[in-house]
Parts: structure tokens; sequence; C-alpha cells
């Protein structure tokens, strides 16, 4: 996803480019998930990238936060918990020492955004 940003090459393009890196069935399952659903994720990230425009940030963070965002709402066998663990390692590993801050709140924000309500916290609140 860094070379499709960088190079603005699609991702059977990006894939083939990098034709020695087998890429796992997952995997491009993700790399073809974010570019299908890439203007809603982008517009998914932007509501969340508080104070900030998406395209600002530098290319590896938004790549992270493209997938990580596509997995939390449209991969459902992984854990939340578990997306954004890896994201947030992955920032800290491979971007600027605030990255993994960054994506851990903007991911945050995210899934507390689509959350649905639970029934149970409502119970009892009617007429207060």
């Amino acid at each position: 996803m860094y070379q499709q940003d960088l190079l603005s090459l699609g991702a059977s393009a990006a894939v083939r480019r990098a034709g020695e890196l087998q890429l796992d069935p997952y995997g491009r399952r993700l790399v073809g998930g974010v570019e299908e659903k890439r203007q809603l994720i982008d517009a998914l990230l932007q509501e969340h990238v508080t104070g900030w425009d998406l395209e600002r940030l530098g290319i590896l963070e938004r790549a992270i936060l493209r997938v990580a965002a596509y997995e939390l709402r449209w991969e459902k066998e992984v854990p939340e918990a578990v997306v954004i663990n890896e994201a947030v390692a992955l920032a800290k590993r491979f971007c600027s020492g605030e990255a993994g801050a960054l994506v851990n709140g903007v991911l945050g924000s995210l899934l507390e955004s689509s959350a649905e309500p639970d029934p149970a916290k409502s119970v009892g609140q009617e007429g207060r």
C-alpha cells in the first residue's frame, strides 16, 4: 500500500511489482479491499484525524491507517484489539516517534464512533 500511494499504482500493479514478496491470500484480500473501499476509508479516517488533512500525513502512517480501518470495518475475523495493536506496533517501528500515538488515537476514535450503543447501558436511563 505504501507503493500504491507513493507511485500511484493500482492494487494489482503493486502486487505484481512486489513479485518476490509472496503475498498470502489474506494480504491480497487486504490490498484489494483497501483499494475497493479507499474513498470510504479516507472519508472515515478524515473524520478522525483531528486538526489534520489525511493527505498531510506521512505515506506510511496513511497506509497503516487505511489497512487498519479496512480491517476494523470489513474484516471481522480479526479482533479489533489485535488490529489496533498491530497498527500501533507498525507505526512505532517504521514511522516517527509520535506515529504510534496518532494511529492509536485515530483508530480508537474510529472504533468508538462505529460501536453500536449498548442497550444495557441505557436501561433505567429513561426519565432522567
